[in-house]
């Protein structure tokens, strides 16, 4: 040992640059990997190994510090030197670069990583395009790089590590935040989710170690802070997941509140008149093939709404499309509904060709919500029309009743949950949770079509619903 190096207290050993360079960079990997196996024991509650993970972590760290004080600066010769800084890591992987750089100029190739495993997480991604399966990746990425080049102080970086950055209440949602409520529109699961990011952990470290090649005690810095960063991204995006869901299961219990009134209306009518009645004549024969009708119906949604709560509501409302012929399901539809409004009148006109493919019962289910509220809202003695057209291309049903106009304001929100409702209360089976006209333009969108509605004082009220004749998958 020379003087210089013993006062130094380092001892450089006589190994060639590559093989330093070697040891480092799957060193690095499975600091990364164990830190990822930690984390996921975690999450599967299987904490008892967790202990011995960090051990390996711990240990890897030591061996890095061990490269770094006796090994860092020693070279052979030009044969032996390491990667130069701008040396291909891989197709499209450029190298020797910090972390936060190596982000902003390899986005390409992690994202096509991100892609590739969201497309895994079926059955949600199936039939889910590039844009739909990357969402946020590339926002998420930029705000990524951008914290690991910002100053932080020790206690903001604790904070980071626990998910609890300081959240701006009157920002917008954060890239984060916004890739959790589509995943969760999008039938995603959180574990789903979650892997999502664990994945986009192991491709960045992964990819960097491989182009930077060897790791400085500033290299090791930004790894801490971009593990930070991804932390603190998934409990953003965790955070919005869960909420979205708590109120998809709110929604879940209005809907099926909502949906049930009128056909159970029916039901109630219907068994009522056949109670007084001392025997079963052509009225009451007909009454009850209406409660047979809407007892079918009520089982129908019960099982549709069912579906929705385990799919946690995520893709919207499903669609099975048949052949049917809309004239007789609006006919069924007014039938029902006179029979829960015995004092009211309801006008059908029918014109063209009305065959297509759509959800028989979920179109009944949109309709009936539509002329539900034409009879909340209209005047008691006003007649309720439904207009059914059909031409070579499209099918219009058209509501409409005779009322006080829809205000602007009130017009603006008017297909938002709680919020269709004017706020009146109505007794009976007309009384509603604010979510039909919600329901019946979700309905509406799931089969490719449009709703539109004008009024005024002079003119009345008119919801307007064009359906194409092939349903969009």
């Amino acid at each position: 040992m020379s003087t210089d190096a013993a006062e130094a207290g380092v001892v450089r050993h006589p190994l060639p640059a590559r093989l330093i360079h070697d040891l480092r960079t799957p060193l690095s990997q499975i600091i990364g990997y164990t830190e990822m196996m930690a984390e996921q024991a975690q999450e599967e509650d299987a904490p008892r190994f967790v202990p011995d993970l960090h051990k390996v972590t711990a240990a890897g760290y030591r061996m890095l510090g061990v490269i770094e004080t006796h090994f860092a600066g020693f070279a052979t010769g030009p044969a032996d030197e390491a990667p130069a800084d701008d040396a291909e890591a891989g197709p499209g992987i450029r190298g020797g670069i910090s972390l936060a750089q190596f982000i902003l100029s390899n986005r390409e190739p992690i994202l096509a990583e991100w892609e590739a495993f969201a497309r895994t997480c079926a059955p949600a991604s199936t039939g889910m395009d590039i844009d739909g399966l990357r969402d946020h990746a590339n926002a998420m990425l930029m705000v990524i790089a951008e914290d690991l080049v910002t100053p932080q102080t020790a206690g903001a970086q604790s904070d980071k590590s626990k998910g609890n950055a300081p959240v701006d209440a009157a920002a917008k949602a954060t890239a984060a935040e916004e890739h959790g409520a589509d995943r969760a529109e999008n039938g995603f699961t959180v574990e789903q989710m979650v892997s999502e990011y664990r994945a986009l952990r192991a491709t960045v470290i992964r990819l960097w170690t491989r182009a930077r090649g060897v790791l400085t005690a500033a290299d090791l810095d930004d790894l801490t802070r971009f593990n930070e960063a991804i932390d603190q991204a998934l409990a953003e995006s965790i955070t919005r997941y869960s909420d979205d869901l708590a109120r998809s299961r709110e929604m879940f219990l209005g809907i099926l509140g909502h949906d049930l009134r009128t056909p159970l209306g029916a039901v109630l009518t219907s068994a009522n008149f056949m109670l007084q009645s001392q025997d079963l004549p052509a009225p009451s024969r007909t009454l009850a093939a209406t409660i047979a009708n809407s007892s079918n119906r009520m089982v129908q949604m019960v099982g549709a709404l069912l579906d929705l709560t385990r799919t946690r509501l995520g893709g919207g409302i499903p669609i099975v499309a048949a052949p049917m012929h809309m004239g007789r399901a609006a006919r069924d539809v007014v039938n029902e509904m006179l029979a829960a409004h015995p004092d009211r009148t309801i006008q059908l006109d029918m014109e063209g060709d009305l065959d297509g493919e759509w959800d028989c019962a979920r179109i009944s289910q949109a309709l009936s919500n539509l002329v539900a509220n034409a009879l909340d809202h209209g005047r008691p003695d006003g007649v309720v029309v439904v207009r059914i057209r059909g031409d070579a291309r499209e099918v219009t049903l058209a509501v409409h009743n005779h009322g006080a106009r829809i205000t602007d304001e009130r017009l603006r929100t008017l297909f938002d949950p709680m919020k269709g409702s004017s706020g009146k209360a109505h007794a009976g089976s007309s009384a509603n949770l604010g979510l039909g006209l919600y329901i019946a333009e979700r309905i509406v969108r799931a089969h490719g079509g449009s709703i539109h509605v004008d009024s005024s004082d002079e003119a009345g009220t008119t919801f307007l619903v064009r359906l194409p004749r092939g349903t969009r998958e």
